[in-house]
């Protein structure tokens, strides 16, 4: 027998109820329906389809799908993972597309479960909520993107790097995330210019006249040109490059001027405004280093340099300049070549003497007033007066090349007792010493001949050593020695 529900079970055998108690309460319980999954929802699929169009997958979160929710999710932070690390062209087709095929299958999702059309005014709302900030935001950021790149775009075509990159700079992870591929093309600007970068520092270092670093620097302008839409930004970097010329130093410039001139091959871009500013800037250069190699006592190279600039510019005003510059580069070597020759002679078979040459600025020689250098045996030229002498072959008139003396005629003889007690006899000669003197304007002999200077003679002591010697020379004066060099020098 079954216990009745809530049955006291003190009152099983109490027996007979009693009237008066009131009867027990009875709830009524009814069995509880089966426990279950619940049934699945019955979703508007506008909202599904709109909340789907937020990439997020949260439409299918109003189907019930969560594992649809994650999967999506998975496929689309990979998607613009994919599209953030390689920023490819096509991959700007990736997103719109899963964006089409989430929202497409949400669609058809819904209306497959719910084909009467339920519509929900909350779902939309919500799904709005999530989808349009989404949208907004991502359409924002693309639009911001693509002003970047309009920007980027219009100072690549003015040429102007630094403002290309400058702009490039606002391209945050948000613009690389919405728009990778937009972003990469600003990208490429800045790598470009940064190479350009690069090669003005070595175009830089070839004003030196480094021919190196002047073909390193040309190869990268070379191959940034080759890249469509370079032109303008190449341009700007070999304008720059250009302007440096001329440089201080002219010849420096006129060793970048040659590089320039010699490299023929390449792009007409670069070759063009090269070959234009080295034939512009030669002139000036090839005078201006000229008369640098003048001054600093290199004459040959000024010469070089001079006649260059006659050669390859003969109508260019600075042409009377350099034939007279070539003509003070002549008159230097000529001097610096006397001077050497001078320097060598200390006898009558060497330096000048042996080889004499002209000084066409000389002086003319004149009479009574022309100056000279005594060179070979000087023992006694040095005696003559200053007043006949030229501090400097640039001063002299004449060059007088003194041979070793010998003895002259006979003066006096004399006798004289040697330290034995015998009488010996001893001639007194002239001191005769041969002279040739040359024109330093010419460097043609004037005079060669030989001079004899007189002297005294038969003094009343003779020192001599060993033997009484038979021949003595006189002991000339100051005065002997310029009567006897006074015919030579014309004084």
């Amino acid at each position: 027998m079954t216990r009745p529900p809530y049955e006291d079970p003190d009152d099983v055998d109490a027996g007979p109820p009693d009237p008066e108690r009131p009867p027990a309460w009875d709830p009524g319980w009814e069995p509880l329906p089966p426990v279950g999954p619940r049934p699945p929802r019955e979703p508007d699929p506008v909202a599904v389809a709109v909340a789907n169009a937020s990439l997020l997958g949260a439409g299918y979160l109003f189907l019930g799908r969560r594992w649809m929710f994650w999967g999506a999710a998975v496929v689309t932070v990979a998607l613009l993972w994919l599209t953030y690390s390689t920023a490819e062209p096509w991959c700007d087709v990736l997103v719109p597309l899963w964006w089409a095929v989430m929202t497409g299958h949400g669609l058809w999702l819904a209306r497959r479960r719910s084909p009467a059309g339920v519509r929900s005014g909350g779902l939309r709302v919500l799904a709005l909520g999530l989808t349009v900030p989404v949208l907004v935001a991502a359409g924002l950021v693309r639009f911001d993107t693509h002003g970047i790149e309009d920007t980027v775009a219009a100072a690549r075509a003015d040429g102007d790097c630094a403002e290309a990159v400058a702009a490039q700079e606002g391209v945050r992870f948000r613009h690389r995330l919405a728009a990778a591929p937009v972003a990469a093309r600003g990208d490429r600007v800045v790598e470009a210019c940064e190479r350009l970068e690069t090669a003005a520092g070595y175009l830089s270092t070839g004003l030196t006249g480094d021919p190196d670093a002047l073909e390193t620097g040309f190869e990268r302008l070379g191959a940034v040109l080759r890249e469509p839409g370079n032109e303008r930004t190449v341009g700007a970097t070999l304008a720059d490059f250009l302007a440096g010329l001329p440089t201080e130093d002219g010849c420096r410039t006129m060793d970048v001027v040659d590089w320039l001139r010699e490299r023929g091959s390449g792009p007409k871009a670069l070759t063009g405004p090269s070959t234009a500013t080295a034939e512009r800037t030669a002139p000036g250069a090839l005078d201006q280093c000229a008369d640098a190699l003048l001054a600093d006592g290199q004459w040959v190279h000024a010469q070089d340099m001079y006649q260059r600039l006659l050669d390859e510019h003969p109508g260019d005003d600075r042409a009377a300049g350099a034939r007279d510059g070539i003509r003070k580069a002549g008159l230097a070597i000529q001097l610096n070549h006397v001077r050497s020759l001078v320097t060598e002679a200390d006898s009558m078979t060497t330096g000048y003497c042996r080889d004499p040459a002209k000084y066409s600025a000389a002086p003319a020689h004149r009479k009574g007033s022309s100056r000279a250098l005594f060179v070979g045996e000087t023992e006694y030229t040095k005696r003559l007066p200053e007043a006949w002498k030229a501090g400097d072959a640039a001063g002299a008139a004449l060059v007088v090349c003194a041979d070793e003396p010998e003895a002259g005629d006979v003066v006096e003889t004399c006798r004289y007792r040697d330290h034995r007690g015998g009488i010996g006899s001893v001639r007194f000669n002239r001191l005769a010493v041969r002279v040739k003197a040359y024109a330093l304007r010419t460097g043609k002999l004037v005079a060669d001949r030989t001079v004899q200077m007189g002297g005294t003679s038969c003094p009343g002591i003779l020192r001599y050593f060993e033997a009484l010697p038979s021949r003595q020379a006189v002991t000339p004066s100051d005065a002997d020695v310029r009567e006897a060099f006074a015919s030579v020098v014309g004084r």
